[in-house]
């Protein structure tokens, strides 16, 4: 196994000596200790970073929460153990949590300290460590600006299509539009290959056009056969604070003879933080002129509900982190507190990530209405679309 440095961070001697023993009878010796949190990062600043913060929660002087906070930003920790004389509900809350001050929390422990459950966690954390290790994944180098500028002249970002269903019986209610890239060397790449640059670079914009132009044109032949489709356009929110871009927009669906009521723009929620007056501003001009607003990634962001009221929002994505753990308590709540909310606000709600059949009959029961999700359909260019619109529905493209 892969051997661990651990640091035990507790003011009372005593309670800190039993942790070091509990450490050593699991066979760990490389163990830093120290009493208080300003001791802690002096030991690490000398001596190096640790794998692991065993930490007491009920610490005073420098705050347990300041202290892995700064150990966190400095990079001197990579995951959290946490110990106090918890009440039930407390550990269960904390439990629940997969990070804690933004650090990996690997688990809770009541006191006194049992060997054998610190051993549990600890075989868990070096089991991730070396399948990580194992197999490694070196970061791409981002494109250079010139070869961003010579795909968007030569046409190669293509728009391709996800379809939203109704989750009762499988109708297609719109399409999500996603950028791809479709590379002379390196084949098709995902956003997660190009977009860092393209904000990067300020080319943000550009692409979006090229997306919308492609996908307004696809509006065109829909509506020719005489066929109503919603269409899902993503916005990132730093587009909006100049006019220029609703401008576009506004002329856009002009030329094509599109309806803005057949297009949907969606925001990830965290880029809705701070959002400031110019932004506010563009939101309500794309909603006077008759287009949908969605907040995407619902609830993996921090936006208030009062901002959630005061915006002009029409939709509500879900994040599909909680349809893969729908079996979880605070999963199924988080998911009917969202169609509730929906509900009150008037809002249509849209579950993203449905991947399997489960999924999709327990979203049912929970009241969701609208989904999408590879269990439904992955995405695909125009072409695969229209064809794929052609054919009867058929469920059941699981992901594995």
């Amino acid at each position: 196994m892969i051997s661990l440095r651990i640091l035990v961070l507790d003011k009372h001697s005593a309670q800190r000596s039993a942790v070091v023993t509990a450490l050593r009878q699991l066979g760990v010796y490389d163990v830093v200790q120290a009493s208080s949190g300003e001791q802690a990062l002096a030991l690490m600043q000398r001596q190096g970073r640790v794998d692991v913060a065993l930490c007491d929660l009920a610490h005073k002087g420098m705050d347990c929460l300041d202290f892995l906070n700064c150990a966190g930003q400095l990079s001197m920790v990579r995951a959290v153990i946490l110990y106090c004389d918890f009440q039930p509900q407390l550990q269960r809350a904390i439990g629940q949590m997969a990070s804690f001050s933004g650090l990996e929390l690997l688990g809770t422990l009541c006191m006194p300290i049992q060997a054998k459950a610190l051993q549990k966690i600890l075989q868990r954390y070096q089991r991730q460590c070396l399948v990580s290790t194992s197999t490694p994944s070196p970061a791409a180098a981002l494109p250079n600006e010139d070869d961003i500028r010579r795909g968007l002249a030569l046409g190669e970002f293509r728009a391709f299509f996800q379809p939203k269903f109704q989750l009762v019986n499988g109708q297609v209610a719109g399409v999500e539009v996603l950028a791809r890239w479709q590379h002379p060397s390196k084949g098709l790449l995902l956003p997660k290959d190009f977009l860092a640059a393209v904000l990067a670079y300020d080319l943000i914009d550009e692409m979006f056009k090229r997306l919308l132009e492609q996908g307004l044109s696809l509006l065109g032949i829909f509506q020719r056969d005489g066929r109503a489709l919603e269409m899902s356009f993503n916005l990132h929110a730093s587009q909006l604070q100049e006019t220029g871009l609703t401008d576009h927009i506004c002329q856009a669906l002009k030329r094509h003879g599109v309806a803005a009521a057949n297009l949907t723009f969606e925001l990830a929620e965290n880029g809705l933080l701070e959002i400031q007056p110019q932004i506010q501003d563009s939101l309500l001009r794309l909603r006077v002129m008759g287009c949908g607003l969605s907040i995407d990634d619902f609830a993996v962001g921090f936006s208030s509900l009062k901002l959630l009221c005061q915006l002009p929002f029409t939709e509500i994505k879900l994040d599909g982190e909680f349809v893969r753990s729908i079996h979880e308590p605070r999963s199924k709540a988080l998911i009917a507190s969202t169609v509730a909310l929906a509900r009150a606000l008037n809002m249509a709600l849209v579950i993203e990530g449905v991947s399997k059949q489960r999924e999709c009959h327990a979203l049912i029961n929970m009241g969701c209405e609208l989904g999408q999700g590879f269990y439904y359909a992955r995405p695909m260019s125009s072409h695969e679309l229209l064809t794929w619109l052609q054919a009867p529905f058929i469920a059941g493209q699981e992901e594995t």
